[in-house]
């Protein structure tokens, strides 16, 4: 009988929705903020990673409070995990964010209709599917292997600790005889 149940091994479907719905921005800010270093792939990783390790008090807190504490997280893991990379580089990261101009194709000239033209600005609204899961599954797997090691270390410790307890106490009654 647990305290707290550990970790699933498989991923909730929220969690799934969750990283399908944040996927895309999160792919494309972690990219702006390394400057497209190959990188950003682990960065982004290790910050869906750490989310599915608290996924489930952030998942009830943000239902008990109405805010998306999911979201939050994720934005302030994205920042700690970036300034952590940074930290780490061999040479100083100067990274520049240059304004592009969006150029309509020729096919959106005035002859087409309005939402025509708002169509190619807008982003696609197709979802892949395959990617986020992947990603999600991923991410999980990582978080279920560390919540494995920390319960193990929590195991020793708290063994060290009794047998420690134990040589003590029966120290203290050999000394009192």
């Amino acid at each position: 009988m647990y305290l707290v149940p550990p970790m699933d091994d498989e991923p909730p479907s929220d969690y799934l929705d969750f990283v399908a719905a944040h996927l895309t921005s999160l792919r494309t800010e972690t990219n702006r903020l390394v400057g497209g270093d190959f990188e950003a792939a682990h960065l982004y990783m290790d910050v869906l990673t750490d989310v599915a390790g608290h996924w489930r008090r952030l998942y009830w807190w943000g239902r008990l409070a109405g805010t998306d504490a999911a979201g939050i997280y994720l934005a302030k893991r994205l920042t700690q995990r970036t300034k952590q990379w940074r930290e780490e580089q061999i040479y100083e990261v100067d990274i520049r964010v240059l304004r592009t101009q969006i150029y309509l194709p020729a096919a959106a000239s005035s002859r087409t209709s309005l939402a025509l033209r708002k169509a190619m600005v807008l982003p696609d609204t197709v979802r892949t599917g395959s990617a986020s899961m992947a990603d999600a599954g991923i991410a999980w797997v990582k978080a279920y292997r560390k919540s494995e090691w920390h319960r193990i270390g929590r195991l020793a410790v708290t063994v060290i600790l009794v047998v420690g307890g134990l040589i003590q106490s029966a120290s203290w009654l050999s000394l009192s005889n």
